[in-house]
């Protein structure tokens, strides 16, 4: 479960800060110049992320439907079988990482919803006395609407006009929601709180059109320090109220309403393949970067149920029913998708990246131990304040899915290691897969980074503005909620959380070929500018971390 508001009780230092006003700076010195190369693999790449498919749950699906279009596309190409995305595994830092090449400590991108130490609160306009220290939200609270599916742009007829919505993301972000760099006295958006460039920006700069589709508007993020990389940003946001379903629900509480939502992002693409934009209302040229996020096998993973079938796993690696029609219906896009390339005449001119943003864990159903994390919070927040009389929460921002990140007040080594030591000795009570008791030992986690420690795991300076105070990896099968609903998550560090698919097919890849040796999906950033005719050393964070390309040959 995400808490995401413990609210700030004392002031946090701004030691390691990388503020919004520096980042242009250190943007331009670090880009290179993005000459073509004489000849490309491909004029067009088109990147598919399915947030929660695992390698395991591809595999399954290749071995029933050996036909099928998920088969055809891995046969077309290099299917890398032992491939892992960041840690943690969230949909920010894992697709910042796809169009990089950096993990979090390079990009500075955590988490959907973390904090800085640097920045200044929303609304904040007198800067020279304010307090640092704010949540970065970069979800739905971001919209001008977020109860509505074009995120507050106002059009008439939804959802079946969402296809009609802006392709500026930005203009539908609230800036009054927004961060405040402390010093331009400006808000940050998202794009601007990125610390390095992304594909999207070194495409632009040599030219060429892009273009993506997500979930959220806050994913104007994959823009780039630049600001407008991508030319046509489609981004219906998927946690606003779902038009056709109970009142209350949102498009991920049912799996149908899930892949109705996913088809609005398919139909973007088919047309963006057609070479309009992505509602098809302006002769815009295929794009040379473009693609999509699917959520249908994310939700699919983690609901109980939907219209009577069972969600999840039947045992482990083994999809129940819902997430085997999840699977399905992924299949059928992925092949209209492809089959549109075709009859375009594309297919030979166009690679086809499929991968994920993260996993889900746990993929074994009797693993899972569901544990509410909010009384743990609130523990160590009195115990703190017992031990340290008249002192305010400890605890100024916390995310809990599969894994604990705490931001702490008093980042101090003696306060990052109360909370280490106390959270490592709290037993409890949760439940089970059936929603029986279940105990729990060390808060359910098996290793705990705190400090200077989680700076290390990071690759950052102690005291970075960012970076997590405390790092928890949780022990195999452990979700924090507070319910007895949700079935699996993700943000953690278990192979469930980080082994993912990474297929490449198409223009500039071998057919039928299978490489057993470890990747990361950050390596998908470089891969998609060499096969594009683009240096790959254009990217920052591939330089700093020397991310390779993908073996394709």
């Amino acid at each position: 479960m995400t808490r995401r508001s413990v609210r700030l009780a004392a002031v946090l230092s701004a030691t390691g800060a990388l503020a919004a006003g520096s980042l242009s700076q250190a943007y331009a010195a670090g880009t290179d110049p993005a000459g073509r190369h004489q000849h490309g693999a491909a004029q067009h790449v088109l990147l598919i992320s399915v947030d929660g498919l695992h390698q395991s749950d591809l595999s399954w699906y290749l071995a029933q439907h050996p036909q099928s279009a998920l088969a055809r596309l891995v046969n077309g190409g290099v299917q890398y079988t032992d491939a892992s995305t960041t840690t943690p595994s969230d949909s920010f830092p894992g697709m910042v990482a796809q169009v990089t090449g950096g993990g979090p400590g390079t990009t500075g991108v955590y988490y959907d919803d973390t904090y800085n130490a640097a920045l200044l609160p929303a609304g904040t306009t007198d800067c020279k006395g304010a307090k640092p220290g704010v949540e970065v939200d970069l979800t739905e609270d971001l919209d001008k609407n977020k109860n509505s599916i074009d995120a507050g742009q106002g059009l008439s007829g939804l959802p079946g006009s969402i296809l009609r919505m802006t392709g500026n993301a930005q203009e539908l972000i609230d800036p009054s929601k927004l961060p405040v760099d402390p010093h331009t006295c400006k808000p940050v958006y998202p794009h601007s709180y990125l610390q390095v460039n992304t594909v999207f920006d070194v495409a632009k700069q040599a030219g060429l059109h892009t273009a993506w589709s997500d979930k959220h508007i806050a994913y104007d993020i994959l823009n780039g320090p630049s600001g407008n990389g991508i030319d046509d940003l489609f981004a219906p946001e998927i946690n606003s109220a779902a038009i056709g379903y109970p009142a209350g629900d949102d498009w991920t509480m049912d799996n149908n309403a899930t892949q109705q939502y996913d088809g609005y992002k398919v139909r973007a693409v088919l047309n963006e393949i057609d070479g309009y934009d992505h509602s098809r209302s302006v002769k815009a040229g295929v794009p040379a970067v473009f693609g999509l996020n699917f959520q249908t096998v994310s939700t699919a993973q983690k609901l109980p149920s939907t219209a009577g079938l069972t969600g999840g796993y039947a045992a482990k690696d083994v999809p129940g029913p819902l997430l085997a029609k999840a699977l399905d219906y992924v299949n059928a896009q992925v092949g209209a998708v492809t089959d549109e390339l075709r009859k375009e005449h594309l297919d030979k001119s166009t690679t086809v990246i499929l991968s994920a943003k993260h996993g889900q864990s746990p993929t074994d159903p009797q693993a899972l131990t569901r544990i509410d994390d909010g009384p743990l919070l609130d523990g160590l927040n009195a115990a703190w304040k017992q031990a340290h009389p008249g002192a305010g929460d400890l605890v100024a921002h916390s995310v809990d899915d599969d894994g604990v990140l705490l931001w702490l007040n008093d980042r101090s080594a003696a306060a990052t290691a109360f909370a280490k030591n106390y959270l490592l000795a709290q037993h409890g009570t949760g439940n089970d897969i059936n929603g029986r008791p279940k105990a729990f030992t060390a808060s359910g986690l098996t290793k705990v980074y705190a400090g200077e420690d989680a700076a290390d795991y990071f690759g950052v300076k102690p005291g970075d503005a960012r970076v997590p105070d405390i790092f928890g990896i949780s022990q195999y099968g452990v979700v924090y909620t507070g319910g007895h609903g949700k079935v699996a998550e993700h943000g953690g560090a278990h192979a469930d959380d980080l082994n993912v698919p990474l297929v490449v097919s198409g223009a500039g890849t071998p057919g039928h070929r299978s490489e057993s040796a470890p990747v990361q999906t950050k390596q998908i950033a470089p891969t998609i500018l060499k096969l594009l005719g683009l240096n790959p050393q254009s990217l920052q964070a591939v330089r700093d971390e020397h991310t390779r390309v993908l073996p394709t040959r």
